[in-house]
């Protein structure tokens, strides 16, 4: 009797994933480093340790593999916002804890920032294309829609706030000061980034978050 297709399929599987996510994160460093225009495919794939030719049969081009690695970082910034469960918070609670984990976050994965700057140089030509970009980002939308109703419903927040504005804001916030730190630390004569400063400067990002939500 021969065995079951699934016993061979299976190891294969295993390796093509394997395969795939060696090349994500390779082309995540390589694009972060050097943008999508600097990036070389050739370095991709000897960072991953992979022949060019399996590359290019996962991926069609650099622009393909581009897109695939930001939906992979949304992904991962997505699933772990999850893991906050915000949804089982009191509102205001809420609204902090995800304020403190953006900045967190950002701070963490400087390669975030970086493979969005690109984007931006591009005029998110990539992420205009994925459906699947808009679909992991929705349901933020909709669990700090919740968020916000559960505050208005209590008393706690003020009405008419829309969440995709509030999530922009939280990001902005962060963000600008993270992407433009050596400028800024250069024209005020300060280290933006010392221990107390990004302590200050989370503080302050809290401060007015809430300060813009909460019923006066």
């Amino acid at each position: 009797m021969s065995r079951p297709p699934v016993a061979v399929a299976e190891p294969r599987l295993r390796d093509a994933d394997r395969s795939q996510q060696a090349i994500l994160m390779a082309a995540r460093d390589e694009f972060a480093e050097h943008g999508l225009g600097g990036a070389r495919v050739d370095r991709i794939a000897e960072r991953a340790g992979v022949d060019k030719r399996l590359l290019y049969y996962y991926f069609e081009n650099k622009d393909s593999l581009f897109l695939a690695v930001l939906e992979d970082t949304y992904r991962s910034i997505r699933t772990a916002e999850q893991q906050l469960h915000l949804t089982d918070l009191p509102p205001a609670e809420a609204v902090r804890r995800l304020t403190e984990f953006t900045w967190n976050y950002y701070i963490e994965h400087p390669e975030f920032l970086t493979l969005l700057n690109s984007e931006n140089l591009h005029r998110g030509r990539h992420l205009g294309q994925s459906r699947r970009a808009r679909e992991m980002n929705s349901p933020l939308v909709a669990t700090l829609g919740e968020i916000l109703e559960r505050g208005r419903a209590a008393g706690v927040f003020r009405g008419g706030i829309d969440p995709v504005q509030l999530y922009i804001s939280i990001a902005g916030l962060s963000y600008f000061y993270l992407s433009n730190n050596h400028t800024l630390s250069a024209i005020f004569g300060r280290n933006l980034l010392s221990p107390k400063a990004r302590s200050e400067r989370l503080s302050h990002i809290c401060d007015v978050i809430l300060g813009y939500v909460l019923r006066d």
